[in-house]
């Protein structure tokens, strides 16, 4: 008898065991709160899943609008849901994302890239695919460590501006 409760007890761990590794990174458990550095505006929303409802994702993508020259394109939701994500990583859910760039236009593009050699001609911004942030609560290079842990796609990292910048691209890491 002993061994019978022993067994299943066993299969009860191993059905029950995801679902708990699941809850503890559940981005739906606590709302991505995001500030605008440039605008100073701000946005919560909550993911029921890895996709967001069309009226929250109008919400987002004229949120992480070019704030230059006011154009909107549709965010990368893989990124969103990675940011999600990325917060419970790091154990603070409850954490405030500072948006340093999200979607850049052509023409804001080529106007940073004018600036900067550190701007790419091809850039993930240009696509929705990229963003740029640092977590309230939450050292940037622990930030960093994390994201890049997680192989979400590319991490770079800016000491010196105190931010990283992901995206949905290929597995790779950087320093700016």
């Amino acid at each position: 008898m002993q061994r019978r409760d022993f067994l299943i007890g066993s299969l009860s761990l191993l059905t029950v065991g995801p679902s708990i590794l699941h809850a503890k990174v559940n981005p739906s458990s606590s709302p991505l709160q995001l500030f605008h550095t440039h605008t100073g505006e701000n946005l919560e929303f909550a993911f029921a899943g890895p996709e967001l409802d069309a009226p929250t994702r109008q919400s987002v993508n004229h949120f992480l609008r070019d704030f230059r020259t006011e154009q909107i394109t549709e965010m990368d939701q893989a990124l969103l849901y990675s940011l999600a994500l990325l917060k419970q990583e790091v154990g603070n859910p409850d954490g405030t994302y500072e948006i340093i760039s999200a979607y850049r236009s052509p023409k804001t593009n080529n106007m940073l890239r004018g600036k900067s050699s550190g701007v790419a001609k091809k850039s993930f911004h240009l696509q929705g695919r990229a963003i740029d942030i640092r977590l309230r609560g939450t050292q940037t290079s622990q930030l960093r460590d994390a994201a890049i842990g997680m192989k979400i796609g590319g991490v770079g990292y800016y000491k010196r501006s105190d931010f990283i910048h992901l995206d949905t691209g290929r597995v790779r890491a950087w320093r700016g």
